[in-house]
């Protein structure tokens, strides 16, 4: 038997709404039994009334058997002043008084149930007294009827049970399909991304025509497809060009070998070694980069730690080879949290660039703006034009400036320091400068020391 959480959706509410149906249909029921019941008692008691009324008339009249002929309830008997039983139906002919409680008076007839008529042993039965007046004395009439069984009656049961059935079906029915019908876009949506594979991720599934729940589903799915795609794209990009930029140092190398090995009496092996090391270099500084973009595509927990931004690039500018100029314009007081070793990384990388491309000084500038910290770094050099500000910052693209000047370099120090300051949440732009290259960072600012 399968377990109720593994059942469909469809089934379950539909389960749920049948048994809330025939909950209800049962309250209802015993509701209408009740009902029912009260006013079939009712008219019972009054038909043994009017019984007792009309044995009454025949006393009046002198017109009284001691046998009295079938009447419309079950028992009748009447007993005389003294307590003599002077009359009966037929069942009750010289049997005991079937009840022994008497009426008040004359004008308030008295009722009970009891299951001790005699005659009727098994049978409980509702017994209804009047008084009758005579100038020797009261008479009492007792009058029994079997009483109203709480079903009322065969028929009334088996049309609510019916009408029951007929309903519970309908809402479990009904709602099974509405529900079907409700989870159709679901449907879908499901096997469309069944037959969506990596191989051909331009595929969405299809939105209903409703504003829904469902709806919105579906444009989750969507998107988080489109971010799939552009995921997947991005990987093949990367490996394809990791791939081109690993073979050119491996390639260098392997001919650099092989040369040496096929002329090892005409070979500078100091000379080839240095060459190899080189390749090396550049192999490892691939590598590195490599595995930080890796890091940065997995989403790595950035840890954060109150930073000064200005003592941040303070440290790191005393640490650089004094090949350039550096020019420090550095406000106080500016924190921001976020994973040092991160941020060096992300300023090293725009030292790197400004120095490479620099005639002679940087500029490293940090100011606070609104609610954001600022890091500038300025180059006067030639500058990047405006068509190519965002090709710089993607993954192994290199300018032909950036080659000629650098030909060990590897095409992702700006796309590593770009991905940094998105994982801190802020930007790194290129924006125009009055000479030369302008890279512009900014970052949400924690707090605010003043400096007298």
């Amino acid at each position: 038997m399968r377990l109720w959480r593994d059942w469909s959706v469809r089934a379950r509410l539909a389960w749920v709404a049948g048994a809330v149906t025939a909950l209800a249909c049962l309250g209802v029921s015993m509701l209408v039994f009740v009902g029912v019941r009260d006013l079939a008692m009712s008219e019972r008691r009054q038909e043994i009334t009017l019984a007792n009324l009309r044995i009454a008339r025949m006393i009046r009249v002198g017109d009284l058997p001691r046998i009295l002929p079938p009447q419309s309830v079950a028992a009748i008997q009447v007993v005389d002043e003294v307590g003599q039983i002077v009359s009966s139906t037929k069942e009750m002919a010289g049997k005991p008084l079937m009840a022994p409680f008497v009426p008040p008076n004359e004008l308030v007839p008295a009722q009970q149930v009891t299951c001790s008529v005699p005659a009727f042993p098994d049978t409980c039965m509702g017994v209804v007294a009047i008084r009758f007046y005579r100038y020797t004395g009261d008479w009492l009439i007792y009058g029994a009827d079997p009483i109203v069984p709480w079903y009322v009656d065969p028929m009334l049961v088996a049309i609510l049970a019916a009408g029951s059935l007929i309903l519970i079906a309908a809402t479990g029915f009904g709602t099974y399909r509405i529900v079907e019908r409700a989870l159709a876009p679901v449907d879908s949506v499901c096997r469309e991304l069944v037959e969506i594979t990596a191989s051909d991720l331009s595929r969405r599934v299809p939105l209903p025509a409703n504003r829904d729940e469902i709806r919105s589903l579906g444009e989750t799915v969507n998107e988080t497809l489109d971010r799939l795609q552009q995921a997947v794209e991005r990987q093949r990009r990367f490996a394809s060009d990791a791939g081109h930029d690993l073979r050119s140092p491996i390639t260098a190398m392997r001919t650099q070998v092989e040369d040496a090995l096929l002329h090892p009496d005409d070979t500078d092996w100091i000379k080839t070694s240095e060459s190899v090391l080189v390749s090396l270099d550049r192999l490892q500084a691939i590598v590195t980069d490599l595995l930080m973009i890796a890091r940065l595509d997995s989403s790595e927990k950035v840890t954060h730690d109150f930073i000064d931004l200005a003592e941040l690039v303070r440290t790191e500018a005393r640490r650089r080879f004094r090949g350039k100029r550096i020019v420090l314009d550095l406000q106080p007081g500016v924190v921001i949290s976020g994973d040092r070793l991160q941020l060096i990384r992300l300023l090293t990388n725009l030292l790197d660039n400004a120095e490479r491309h620099a005639t002679s000084t940087v500029t490293i500038v940090v100011r606070r703006e609104d609610e954001r910290a600022v890091l500038e770094v300025v180059d006067d050099g030639e500058g990047v034009a405006p068509e190519q500000r965002e090709v710089v910052f993607q993954r192994f693209i290199r300018l032909a400036a950036g080659r000629e000047k650098d030909k060990q370099g590897t095409g992702l120090g700006l796309a590593i320091a770009r991905e940094i300051a998105e994982h801190h949440g802020g930007t790194l732009a290129i924006e125009d400068a009055p000479r030369g290259a302008r890279f512009v960072l900014r970052l949400p600012l924690l707090a605010v020391r003043r400096h007298e």
